[in-house]
């Protein structure tokens, strides 16, 4: 996992990529990544790098942002992984990029 600062606004954004398999230790790293962000702190998780993701990383992501006081956007989730993440409310809370049903 990869974590870099964007300079801009008042906020800088927090980015967080991950390559690989997005597993259970992934997904606790970029949980603790959203834990230590401030309160409406912008911050981008990265995943478009990800080539698989394990079902029990995306359980832990999908907790994670449930909790999340940041603004967090999310990219790079297969569609089935972001409907699975919407029916659980977590779009409320998080961006989970465009609703591409293609």
């Amino acid at each position: 996992m990869d974590s870099a600062l964007s300079a801009g606004g008042e906020h800088p954004l927090r980015v967080i990529r991950v390559e690989g398999t997005f597993d259970l230790s992934a997904a606790r790293r970029v949980a603790e990544a959203l834990v230590s962000a401030r309160a409406g702190e912008p911050v981008d998780v990265d995943l478009t790098r990800v080539g698989e993701f394990q079902d029990l990383g995306v359980a832990v992501l999908a907790q994670a942002l449930a909790s999340a006081r940041a603004r967090v956007a999310v990219r790079g989730l297969r569609q089935h992984h972001v409907r699975l993440l919407r029916y659980l409310g977590i779009d409320a809370r998080a961006d989970l990029g465009p609703d591409d049903d293609d």
